[in-house]
């Protein structure tokens, strides 16, 4: 039954046939996941030792308390074959206490165990991928127990998107483990459109890679700057929000840009209410770069439960001005300097009433409305910058960013 199963499944995934409703998990990623994954710094180079040692430096270095809950295995950690009844198995070599046992070990500490697979034939590093195998995966993944999937799009020649991605967001369901979905279809069929209810996020774009502002061009494939891909996804907020989050890729902070654009980076990904999925070596972590991802203020920004992606209000090419409400009345205003030169500049509050009609409704009300100023990237009394009743000068240093928190003043 199970592989007649499997087989009426393939033909309708072909066919671009796909189940009429999806049956994801409600109550998963009601803010943007966070975590780590392995890809951005190890790429195939992955063994349980690796991950179990990335588990306790997460619980050492303060990393799990701030909020990153998710260890994700992506591409490389599968066997070179299934079993004889079809199911998928862990590289006995890397893994040779299984993936229940590394879970195990995971939970142990209060983690959450992520894995990966490809909805083609195989994966994008070369390894079987789910095609035809859907619900066995979703049932072997919710034995080992996981907890997250990232669902990839290599091999997927003449597959439909929304209903390959359908047809495993069932299949999890009806596995039983609650997982929270990452779609991983790189934007090319607009999964920001219809993916609200099969995945808890999707990503938008094609693979980020370490750099700022330069594209890496691989002839076949492109790899994108931190810039742009903020910049594919500054018209996407009308589609996020709890439980559904447009997803720009993983962070790239501590693999290689200066400590401005790590934080720059770290930033914008916050203002767009982007999961917060490190790819960096965490074991070795300078203290520069584990103020930038521990700073619980700014992952507040992230994390807000009111779960609105920012809105670039200011383009004016090398310098923006992003907006996002907040909880409570509170709004995030972001500068950005995407220039090599520092830029001075004035801000005239009400230059930026704005209201937020196609998401929150709400309005910054700057004529009406005086707010607190506090300073995200300074600490103690540095970061009480006065209020909005006055215009405020600021300078943004080259690709950096000045990120505020303004929260009203109440009469």
């Amino acid at each position: 039954m199970i592989k007649r199963s499997i087989v009426i499944a393939a033909v309708c995934l072909m066919l671009g046939i796909s189940n009429s409703t999806a049956q994801k998990f409600e109550g998963i990623a009601q803010t943007p996941q966070m975590g780590w994954n392995s890809w951005n710094k190890f790429a195939c180079d992955i063994n349980e030792e690796l991950i179990r040692d990335i588990a306790d430096a997460m619980v050492e270095k303060g990393i799990a308390a701030a909020g990153y809950e998710y260890i994700n295995l992506d591409d490389c950690w599968h066997a070179p074959e299934r079993d004889a009844d079809g199911f998928i198995q862990c590289d006995p070599v890397r893994f040779p206490s299984g993936i229940k046992a590394l879970a195990d070990y995971v939970h142990e500490r209060g983690l959450k165990l992520g894995i990966y697979s490809d909805a083609g034939t195989h994966t994008c590093g070369g390894r079987l991928g789910s095609l035809g195998h859907e619900y066995q995966d979703a049932l072997q993944y919710a034995r080992w127990g996981v907890d997250y999937l990232k669902y990839d799009w290599c091999s997927t020649d003449n597959i439909n998107a929304k209903g390959a991605y359908t047809l495993m967001s069932n299949a999890l369901r009806a596995a039983g483990r609650p997982i929270l979905f990452s779609m991983c279809e790189w934007g090319t069929a607009k999964p920001w459109e219809w993916a609200q209810d099969i995945a808890h996020s999707w990503r938008t774009t094609g693979d980020i890679w370490c750099s700022f502002d330069q594209i890496l061009d691989h002839g076949s494939w492109k790899a994108w700057s931190v810039m742009h891909i903020l910049d594919m996804n500054a018209d996407l907020r009308d589609y996020a929000g709890p439980g559904h989050w447009n997803d720009p890729d993983m962070l790239e902070v501590g693999n290689g840009l200066t400590q401005s654009e790590d934080r720059a980076h770290f930033t914008m990904w916050c203002m767009l209410s982007a999961p917060l999925i490190l790819g960096n070596d965490i074991r070795n972590i300078s203290d520069e770069t584990l103020a930038i991802i521990l700073n619980k203020r700014v992952i507040a920004i992230d994390q807000d439960e009111l779960g609105v992606q920012g809105y670039r209000f200011l383009d004016e090419g090398d310098f923006e001005v992003w907006l996002k409400p907040l909880k409570g009345g509170d709004w995030a205003f972001c500068l950005l300097n995407r220039s090599t030169e520092p830029i001075e500049y004035t801000i005239d509050w009400e230059r930026f009433n704005w209201t937020d009609e196609s998401v929150s409704k709400l309005s910054t009300d700057f004529s009406n409305t005086r707010y607190n100023i506090e300073n995200l990237w300074k600490e103690g009394k540095a970061a009480k910058e006065g209020t909005t009743k006055r215009s405020k000068e600021v300078v943004v240093p080259a690709h950096d960013v000045v990120l505020y928190r303004l929260s009203p003043i109440t009469k």
